[in-house]
């Protein structure tokens, strides 16, 4: 029986605004791990796209003076751009508008309504559209969302619930002894401690947002934005036969809604659970928190246009461990672009070629010398496997490290001809090892160097060892940044 590919899923993001920093972290990161997992032989598909329905997309295409279907054309595209851009080799972008899901919507909720799972009741409360979920008394601040500064809305409306409470046991007992996978693992005792505080039954349509998909059983109520978007990782992972998930990722804000509500909708309707969910923290810009009025929101675009796609998506990644809160700061970016990548790897790249272009016929191979650079790839696979996308980069770092000191020990720019050679063979290898490590972060810079070196783009680690090398000068990778 054939191995299902390994399933991995961003968020899908809300179409109520262009996408920001915050959307490309998530999005990178996945990318890096499809590429990796790749790389080493595994079949992997990485899902993305856009939630587009409910009262706040309703809110800001009535602001916008358009209908809600025209204003998230407009934004999906937006998104999809901004992927393209970002080099994310994505395999489907869905849109919680899309036939299928509508349908797969439709077809999921039915379900779990014959199974005895949706009751009908009069939900009271108060609802934030900015956040697009009902919130209690203790996560206001003066009586106002703290996120929105805005008060949530009086709700009183009849709804339909899913039976959320049915389900506390099986998710305790899974997410214990790890079906369901959640990490980092102070987010897993997170959740935990929530379930055993106890579980309610949650409100999944609304009777007054006409911007949604219909209720099969009920037209006159649409369903929830969180359960509709939810569903996006089923309609695509059914339909191509990945189901389950693999692979969540997801920032910490939404882990609630990923570790327990969808994963207790899966066992309503029968459904495997998804095996891992990983949750990221917040971070900030400069020290505050990213926001329109303050000015510091920073989109992928201003990152590529001043650093480049590829060290934008490094610097992503490299900027703070993936998992924890930490901040991006516009000077921090800078310096470290100037002393990994330029410093760096930039440097390294053109002191090797500059003095082997004059060799011909140098075989890659791996030395025995330096087959520490076996060590150098377990740790990194290590780090990759855990999702530990920061030691992943600093192990390279630390390779190219490696590289610098060598290169200042044997000094080959002291001798010629083969005794040259002999002493450039070994350089030649951590560069390209460097470059083989660095692809799924900087995909079109580790084929630069490699095309510097006269090799095919080449994935597999063995194969590049028989390589024949022929140098030539390329531009220089990383101009530094004043």
């Amino acid at each position: 029986m054939t191995r299902k590919p390994y399933f991995i899923t961003t968020p899908i993001y809300y179409v109520n605004d262009v996408p920001h920093i915050g959307h490309a972290y998530t999005t990178v990161a996945a990318d890096v791990y499809s590429r990796f997992l790749r790389a080493r032989g595994d079949a992997a598909v990485l899902l993305v796209g856009t939630d587009e329905h409910g009262a706040k997309i309703a809110e800001a295409a009535a602001k916008a003076g358009k209908k809600p279907k025209v204003y998230v054309d407009e934004l999906a595209q937006v998104f999809r751009t901004t992927w393209e851009k970002l080099n994310i080799q994505y395999d489907r972008f869905i849109r919680t508008t899309d036939t299928d899901h509508e349908a797969t919507v439709r077809t999921f909720l039915q379900k779990i309504y014959d199974s005895g799972f949706i009751t009908k009741g009069i939900y009271e409360g108060l609802y934030c559209v900015g956040h697009e979920k009902f919130m209690s008394a203790e996560e206001l601040v003066d009586g106002k969302c703290p996120e929105h500064n805005r008060a949530p809305q009086p709700y009183k409306e009849e709804n339909y619930f899913f039976l959320l409470s049915k389900f506390r046991k099986q998710l305790i007992e899974q997410i214990e002894n790890e079906e369901i996978e959640i990490r980092p693992l102070e987010r897993k005792n997170e959740i935990l401690g929530k379930i055993h505080q106890g579980l309610q039954d949650i409100s999944i349509s609304r009777a007054s947002v006409p911007w949604g998909i219909p209720m099969p059983f009920d037209p006159t109520h649409t369903i929830y934005v969180w359960i509709d978007a939810l569903i996006n990782y089923y309609t695509y992972g059914k339909l191509k036969g990945t189901w389950p998930a693999d692979l969540h990722l997801v920032g910490k804000d939404i882990l609630w809604f990923h570790a327990v509500i969808w994963p207790a909708l899966l066992m309503a309707a029968g459904e495997a659970p998804p095996k891992k969910i990983f949750a990221h923290g917040f971070f900030t810009i400069g020290g505050s928190k990213m926001s329109k009025t303050l000015g510091n929101v920073i989109t992928p675009q201003q990152l590529i246009d001043k650093f480049g796609v590829d060290a934008a998506r490094y610097l992503l990644l490299s900027a703070f461990p993936f998992g924890a809160d930490g901040d991006f700061d516009w000077a921090r970016l800078i310096e470290k672009y100037n002393a990994d990548l330029a410093n760096g790897i930039g440097n390294l790249h053109a002191r090797l070629t500059t003095l082997a272009v004059s060799h011909v016929g140098i075989v890659l191979g791996w030395d025995d010398e330096l087959s520490e650079i076996r060590r150098f790839r377990g740790r990194y696979e290590a780090a990759l496997e855990q999702l530990d996308f920061y030691l992943a980069i600093q192990v390279i770092q630390e390779l190219i490290s490696k590289g610098d000191k060598l290169m200042n020990e044997k000094r080959p720019w002291a001798v010629e001809g083969e005794a040259q050679k002999k002493e450039l063979h070994g350089l030649l290898q951590i560069l390209a090892a460097v470059a083989y490590f660095m692809h799924p972060f900087m995909p079109e810079t580790s084929v630069k160097i490699w095309g510097s070196l006269g090799i095919a783009e080449i994935n597999e680690f063995k194969k590049m060892g028989k390589a024949v090398l022929r140098v030539h000068k390329i531009e220089n990778l990383f101009p530094r940044i004043q």
